[in-house]
C-alpha cells in the first residue's frame, strides 16, 4: 500500500473517517466526535490514491500541539500509516514557532505505539468518550 499525507482545507474527508472509526467502530457516541477546536485545527489526510485512508488534527495552543483524533481505516493498519500520521503531525507542530512539545490523548491499548514514536506518559488514566486514555507528551528539540 502506497500512500501520501497532506493538509486539507476541507476537513469533510477526515470527518467521515472519524465517522468511521469513532463512532461506527469503537462506538463513540457521535456528538463527542467532533467540537469547536475542528474549527482551528491543521487537518492530515492520508489517501491511498484517490481513497481516504487515515487522519489526524494538530490544535496549536500557547507552547504546544495537540495531536488528535488520529484514525486509520482497517484495512490499512499495519502498514505504518498510523506512525507516518504521527510523524507528519509532529513536522508540523515543529514548524509553528514557539511551538516546544507535542502532547495526546492516547487510548490506553496504543500507548506503546506512541512510545516507539518519542513520546512519554505523563498522568493518570482517565476516561475519555469512555475509553481509557493517557496523556502524552513529546519534547521538541
Amino acid at each position: 500500500m502506497s500512500f501520501q499525507i497532506e493538509m486539507v482545507e476541507d476537513p469533510a474527508p477526515c470527518f467521515a473517517l472519524r465517522y468511521a472509526v469513532f463512532v461506527e467502530e469503537q462506538g463513540i457516541p457521535v456528538d463527542l466526535e467532533q467540537d469547536e477546536l475542528d474549527a482551528v485545527a491543521v487537518h492530515l489526510l492520508a489517501r491511498d490514491g484517490a481513497h481516504p485512508i487515515g487522519a489526524a488534527r494538530v490544535v496549536f495552543e500557547d507552547d504546544f500541539a495537540k495531536i488528535g483524533r488520529l484514525c486509520v481505516l482497517a484495512q490499512a493498519r499495519g502498514t505504518g500509516l498510523g506512525a507516518a500520521l504521527v510523524r507528519h503531525a509532529v513536522t508540523v507542530a515543529q514548524a509553528q514557532e514557539g511551538t516546544t512539545k507535542v502532547k495526546l490523548g492516547a487510548q490506553v491499548p496504543a500507548i506503546r505505539f506512541y512510545e516507539k514514536l518519542g513520546f512519554r506518559a505523563v498522568g493518570p488514566v482517565y476516561l475519555d468518550a469512555g475509553l481509557d486514555h493517557r496523556d502524552m507528551v513529546m519534547e521538541l528539540t
